[in-house]
Formats: structure tokens, sequence, C-alpha cells
């Protein structure tokens, strides 16, 4: 399981940086993804984001989000 983990860690270490625009959004699927509407997603492409782009950092940021609990569950077992 280490080794898929691991390639976790590296997907989302080689994801570009995301766009200063997308903070919000991502701050959003971090904290209340269950909240995120065809809108929101909407309103990125509406301003210039490509749809790609939208796609592999909400994927990058769903990944990072899980891989930060499985961390601190981890330690609280640990």
């Amino acid at each position: 399981m280490s080794d898929h983990i691991d390639e976790l860690r590296a997907v989302v270490s080689a994801t570009a940086p995301a766009p200063p625009e997308l903070q919000g959004y991502l701050a959003k699927v971090h904290d209340r993804a269950y909240t995120i509407t065809d809108a929101d997603v909407e309103s990125l492409k509406d301003a210039g984001i490509a749809e790609d782009t939208i796609f592999e950092q909400t994927v990058a940021a769903a990944i990072a989000e899980g891989l930060r609990r499985l961390d601190a569950a981890t330690r609280a077992i640990g």
C-alpha cells in the first residue's frame, strides 16, 4: 500500500502550481468539497480557466487533502 501512497504523493508534487484565480475554489475543495456546484466550475471557465486545468487542480487538491487526513490519522493511531 505504501507504494500506492507514494505514487499519489508524486502526482500531487508533479502538478503545476494553481493559477491565483483558482485559490478560493481549491480552498473549497480542501475544506468542503461537498458544496461545490456546477456553477462554481462554470464561473472558473467563464474566467478563462481551461477545463483541463480545473480538473487537474481539483484532483490534485482532493488527493492532497486525502493524504493530509491520512497522515493525521496515522499520527493519531501511532
